[in-house]
This record gives structure tokens, sequence and C-alpha cells, in this order.
């Protein structure tokens, strides 16, 4: 926080926060209004905009997609693989502004799905699966279709935003949606715990750890830090953990579910969750190998995407770096995002 937030009063205070929700209430409004033809113009227009302005969102994104596609996607395939990218992310925004006003007709003949019978086997057992997704396509359908077509209540965690109101605004939209959200917090372990035993199922997006902790394994090519989290829940309460993906499909989304990740105890605690977690890592890489460019992860996720981008930032003010520690650069010689 600058000196001039924190004196200011606070109604100019009020004011920004409310701001906040008023922009994406707004946003989400239009979404909700427009034919779904204008609306898929209306967030290419927007991403193309986003690709062009953010600069360090595209070179972020570029090193994400060479992880996962090989140094060999260069230039306009490179260039047009990442404009994808955008365009997932941007459409992602509009149906999630959308889905939660569409009747139970619609969200059906709007979604498929390949091994549903993995969730269905796992609550026949009396306790519910713990979904563990990447930032890929549209994964609140999967929730949206869970909640309201075969009829089971499902829950998920978020980190709590700096502005409340616009906190509490998207979690009443979720619910809109049929997805229960817990914020992260002291008590969130207990509330899934619950959660999981009462037969709701839990949806974990697990591809990116978020502040403190997290479990050191490799990702694509490189160590780094995921959450912990569905593995220890999965160690406590005895749930399956199942790698899910949620697919843009043509104007629909598909959702794909693969076999439980092996979650026994075998050992101490902590080597048990090390373990299950690097296992879940590898059927994340398999989920998110099929759609690369619908995976939204345009923030740093490994040790030297944070030391690229720091480079990245040198050379956009015209600080000469060699980047030979970089793994990414070992084969190619790094492309900057004009």
């Amino acid at each position: 926080m600058t000196a001039a937030e924190g004196t200011a009063p606070p109604s100019a205070r009020t004011h920004r926060l409310s701001a906040d929700v008023v922009l994406y209430r707004s946003g989400a409004a239009l979404a909700r209004r427009l034919p779904q033809s204008v609306g898929a113009a209306l967030t290419r227009a927007i991403s193309r905009s986003a690709y062009r302005l953010l600069p360090e969102r595209r070179f972020i994104t570029e090193r994400r997609l060479q992880r996962v596609c090989g140094p060999e996607l260069q230039g306009e395939s490179l260039a047009q693989a990442v404009q994808a990218s955008f365009e997932s992310y941007a459409r992602y925004w509009f149906d999630g502004a959308r889905i939660g006003d569409l009747d139970d007709a619609e969200v059906a003949a709007g979604f498929s799905h390949q091994g549903y019978h993995y969730i269905q086997e796992a609550i026949d057992t009396g306790t519910a699966p713990i979904l563990a997704l990447p930032h890929l396509g549209g994964w609140e359908w999967a929730g949206t279709w869970m909640a309201r077509i075969p009829g089971y209540p499902v829950i998920s965690v978020v980190e709590p935003l700096k502005t409340a109101r616009l906190f509490d605004w998207m979690v009443e939209e979720r619910r809109r949606m049929g997805i229960d959200i817990v914020a992260l917090g002291p008590d969130s372990v207990s509330t899934l715990i619950k959660s999981l035993r009462s037969g709701q199922v839990v949806c974990l997006l697990a591809d990116r750890q978020v502040g403190r902790g997290g479990v050191e394994v490799e990702f694509f090519g490189e160590r780094t830090l995921l959450p912990g989290g569905p593995a220890a829940l999965a160690l406590r309460t005895g749930a399956a953990i199942l790698p899910t993906a949620v697919y843009q499909d043509g104007p629909n989304h598909r959702g794909v579910v693969l076999p439980p990740v092996p979650a026994e105890r075998q050992g101490r605690l902590r080597a048990d969750v090390a373990r299950i977690t690097q296992d879940l890592a590898l059927a994340l890489e398999e989920l998110i190998r099929a759609a690369p460019e619908q995976w939204h992860l345009m923030q740093p996720n490994w040790p030297s995407d944070t030391e690229a981008l720091q480079r990245f930032r040198q050379e956009r003010r015209g600080i000469d770096h060699s980047g030979r520690d970089d793994p990414l650069l070992h084969s190619r010689k790094e492309r900057v995002p004009g």
C-alpha cells in the first residue's frame, strides 16, 4: 500500500472498491445480454487487444506453450498459439458470465463428458471424490453440470481477493452456477473434509501453488511447487483423486476424467503426499497436452519463469543479459515478443 492509498479518506477507498465491483458486474451483465455470436466476436477483439497490450503475460504464455509443445514451437506458429491462448482465456470469462443464466437443458446440451463413471464409482463408496483440475478451458462448466444435471453438490476453494466486495460478488456468481465456495484459510481443510464425507464433490485447481507451502515436483521438465491439498485430503478421508479437465469444444465444453491417482498410505505422511502429488502432476500434464493453448496460466509458475521475466523487463529497458541459467534457453535463443 502506498502512502497515498494509506491516507485516502474512507469515501475514496469505498469508491474504488465499488468501481471494481461495478466494472465486473457491468461486464457480466453485458455478456448475458449479447447473442452468442456477437459475444464471440467481441471476445476475440478483446483478446487481441490484450495480446498487444500485455507483453509480460504474452511472454509468460510463450514460455508455457514451449514447455508443453517443445522449443521447436517458434515464430509465427508460436505467435498464433499465444493468440489462441488469449482468446481461450477471454472466452472463459464470457462463458462464465453466462452459464448461471442458462437453464438445465441448455447446460446439458452444451456439455459432453468422458470418464464420468469414475466420479459415479467414487460417490457410490460413500465418500465423494476430489476433482483435481488445471486452469484449462472452462472448468466451471464441470461444476455447474455436476450440480444441476446429475444433481451432486459441488464445492471449491478460492483465494480471498483484496477487495472484499468483489470477492463476495464472485462467490455469489459461482453459487448461481451451483458451486459452493470456501475461502482459502485456517478452516478450509475441515470444511472440505466434512463436505467429502457428506457426499459433496470437491473441485480443486491443482496446477499452481498459491501462497506458502506446496510440494516440490517435476512438472513439464522443471522442479516447481504444486498444491499438496488434494493428496493430503485424500489420505485423511479416503477420497479418490480424479484428474479432470474441461475443454472448450467448438461452441460447447467437454469434460474428461482420468482414472484415480493411487492415494494409499505407504510410509510417512510427508513422503506419501509428495509421491501422490507427483503422480497427479503427471496426470495433469497428460490433460494439458491435449489442448495446451487452453491452459490459462499466464503467471510465473516455475523458478526460471521469475528469473526470465526479470530479464525480459530489463531487456525492455535496454539492459543486456545472457540467460545462460534458464532451462528453456539451453536449446534455443529466447525470442522477445515485440
